[in-house]
């Protein structure tokens, strides 16, 4: 799998009865098997400040590579693709449970995640080659 794009962004209201000013969208663009796919993951904004108590990240942006400053958004697709890769076979998810939020950051080697980034900012991808490199394994 080839990951083309991370970004995140918080969504604004399209009308005033509306609820969208709630929630963030992350999204994960890659490559899988020729097409090319994209992942959305509409969360509940707050789920933003809570951040700190469940990633070693203590402020956004989270950390800067090759000059991009990267917003924890930016990284909540790719995690949940991390985390989970079935996820491949789908193009959006909701999560409203912080519980469920939570469950895709516990086992993730974050100090890994940069080298994605700076890929992206590189050569404009990142060959995947292997989810498990960034998930913390048993010792």
């Amino acid at each position: 799998m080839r990951i083309r794009q991370c970004r995140g962004y918080e969504l604004e209201k399209a009308q005033p009865n509306t609820s969208e000013d709630f929630f963030n969208r992350s999204e994960v663009t890659f490559v899988d098997d020729g097409d090319e796919k994209t992942l959305h993951v509409l969360y509940v904004r707050y789920f933003d400040q809570l951040f700190p108590s469940f990633t070693p990240y203590e402020q956004d942006p989270i950390f800067q590579v090759q000059g991009r400053d990267v917003y924890f958004k930016d990284i909540v697709a790719l995690v949940c693709l991390l985390s989970n890769p079935s996820f491949r076979h789908r193009k959006r998810i909701y999560i409203s449970e912080e519980k469920e939020f939570r469950s895709y950051f516990e086992q993730i080697e974050y100090a890994k995640l940069p080298e994605i980034f700076s890929a992206l900012e590189i050569k404009r991808e990142y060959e995947l080659t292997s989810p498990l490199r960034f998930i913390k394994q048993p010792l």
